[in-house]
């Protein structure tokens, strides 16, 4: 892997990026950088992928600044399982590489280690020791494996018919029901 993440940004400039965008260096985003590198280079062919992130934390900031999936155009996918990992996948086949920060693999990183696994509080971690083991790491600490995807993931689903709900009088997607969501339940506000 060059210095070069995604074939965007070098690395110095990736970390201008994340701190406009995120408001701080943050390390999941840093390493989050050098999974979608990596990702993008060992996944399938075609023309078209989808993300899937497996952690609302970080990592699909980092596919959205450096990939044109993004959460608002349905290319990301977002299911919060916990873990650290996103998988690029053949938007049609579901065909893909999963990509995960290995902690098997931490141990020649100690500070990486105390932040992953929360050895240490925030307060305690040597930051600048932490962004310099993320860049000579790189791709080093992660793993990979070649994955298909559960079809729920695979296609777009087309948006369908809007109507009003009989409730509150907004409009929202008819496949919901017969109220909106947040008429049939959701609670959204107290």
């Amino acid at each position: 892997m060059t210095d070069t993440l995604a074939e965007k940004y070098t690395v110095d400039e990736y970390i201008e990026r994340i701190i406009a965008f995120h408001g701080t260096l943050a390390p999941g985003l840093l390493i989050g950088g050098y999974m979608v590198d990596h990702a993008l280079c060992n996944r399938p062919g075609g023309e078209f992928f989808d993300a899937l992130c497996e952690t609302s934390v970080c990592l699909p900031d980092a596919v959205q600044l450096l990939t044109p999936c993004t959460f608002g155009n349905g290319w990301l996918k977002i299911c919060d399982v916990g873990r650290f990992a996103l998988t690029f996948f053949e938007k049609y086949s579901g065909e893909g590489v999963r990509v995960h920060l290995d902690a098997a693999g931490l141990d020649a990183y100690p500070e990486i280690q105390n932040w992953f696994l929360r050895l240490k509080p925030k307060h305690d971690q040597d930051m600048e020791r932490l962004i310099r083991e993320i860049r000579t790491a790189k791709a080093g600490i992660l793993g990979m494996k070649r994955v298909r995807v559960h079809e729920r993931f695979v296609g777009k689903e087309k948006g369908g018919r809007i109507v009003l709900c009989p409730s509150c009088g907004e409009a929202y997607p008819e496949r919901d029901g017969p109220r909106c969501r947040a008429c049939g339940g959701t609670a959204l506000y107290i």
